[in-house]
């Protein structure tokens, strides 16, 4: 089983999309009649927020033109962990269809949890309440992205992003001439699943489907009293057709079962 490569880019996606919850963040500055006299698009990167701070340290005067503009924020991944409180069976399966419309057979995921932080770095307190006011009101205290984890198949699934916590730090020491950041960083918890590798199937599409009703829910006396089948129309139908379903329902007095071996009722 290990051994077997596969790479679906599940955690690579669900990088990509939480950081594009925050690349069209914005601060405006305006004059005294109201007028918005600037708009900045808040840049957004991926890192560490030590690795900003030490450029900023390193950079300290505020009349050199190479400083670090500010406002900006960063954010990373800081760890991964299982979730037991959304486990399910993993020797479960189900059907799906792939790109090139061939049968593939899916174990269901395992749940991890994604641990996400969110730096965000200003000069000005009116900035960094600007940008955080264009956030806090989406997350109560969740909020919900669609990620294509598996694209071959079509797996989409909405990923719950948790906002966990916020602090506040204002990293300013030093005289006049030094640079001040106040530092906003959020934490967040995304709720994701992780797929193993997609197996060829070879039981085919399911074109048939087969309940039997019985007259109660004793196992070893009850009798049949009705089956409802239902199958593609027409037949022949592709996954990706657009058909309908043919139903229907009959009633059963002979006191026989279906055996799902030899398909047929004995």
């Amino acid at each position: 089983m290990l051994g077997t490569y596969f790479y679906h880019e599940i955690l690579r996606r669900t990088v990509v999309s939480f950081g594009t919850l925050f690349n069209e963040i914005h601060v405006q500055k305006q004059d005294k009649d109201g007028k918005v006299i600037s708009d900045i698009n808040v840049p957004l990167a991926y890192g560490p927020r030590g690795k900003f701070l030490a450029r900023l340290e390193q950079l300290q005067e505020l009349n050199k033109p190479t400083a670090i503009s500010l406002p900006r924020m960063s954010f990373e991944m800081t760890n991964l962990q299982y979730d037991a409180t959304r486990k399910t069976s993993v020797t479960k399966t189900y059907k799906a269809i792939d790109s090139n419309d061939k049968v593939k057979k899916v174990y269901l995921p395992v749940p991890y949890n994604i641990g996400f932080e969110l730096n965000i770095m200003t000069k000005l307190n009116d900035d960094a309440l600007q940008i955080v006011e264009q956030i806090l009101p989406f997350f109560q205290p969740s909020f919900n992205i669609t990620v294509d984890l598996i694209s071959s198949i079509g797996e989409k699934r909405d990923i719950p992003v948790v906002l966990e916590n916020i602090t506040f730090s204002d990293e300013y020491e030093g005289d006049f001439s030094t640079r001040r950041v106040l530092m906003y960083t959020m934490t967040f918890n995304a709720k994701t699943y992780l797929f193993g590798p997609i197996a060829e199937s070879t039981d085919g599409i399911i074109r048939k489907v087969q309940v039997d009703y019985y007259t109660n829910t004793d196992k070893q006396n009850a009798k049949r009293e009705m089956r409802y089948t239902a199958t593609p129309d027409p037949v022949n139908a592709e996954p990706d057709d657009d058909f309908g379903f043919s139903e229907n329902s009959t009633m059963f007095f002979d006191g026989k079962q279906y055996s799902p071996t030899r398909r047929e009722d004995v």
